[in-house]
């Protein structure tokens, strides 16, 4: 008997799957039997849409942000000196020396 491959679902396709599974209209076994799905798939996904489902509405929260450009550019300007400072000091290594 051949392995079915893993099928990777979209959030589109969870979340249509969840919404109906929040709406109750139809149990989980038939909506695993409508979707061709597992029904703890189901079950897990319309936990995770019940748990976020307050961040759709949430306005004020501003995004997660990195490190500032200035931040960046003033790491960039201390590995560039570490790298000069370092190929520098192994070029003075590497050349034979004359007192031998």
């Amino acid at each position: 008997m051949a392995k079915r491959q893993r099928r990777n679902h979209g959030a589109a396709f969870k979340a249509k799957v969840a919404l109906e599974a929040i709406k109750g209209e139809q149990t989980i076994a038939e909506l695993a039997q409508r979707f061709q799905v597992h029904p703890n798939l189901i079950v897990e996904w319309k936990k995770q849409m019940l748990e976020r489902a307050e961040e759709v509405f949430e306005k004020d929260k501003k995004p997660q942000e990195g490190p500032s450009i200035k931040e960046l550019h003033a790491k960039i300007g201390q590995l560039t000196m570490e790298n000069d400072f370092l190929s520098i000091a192994l070029g003075r290594i590497a050349e034979p020396s004359a007192k031998r």
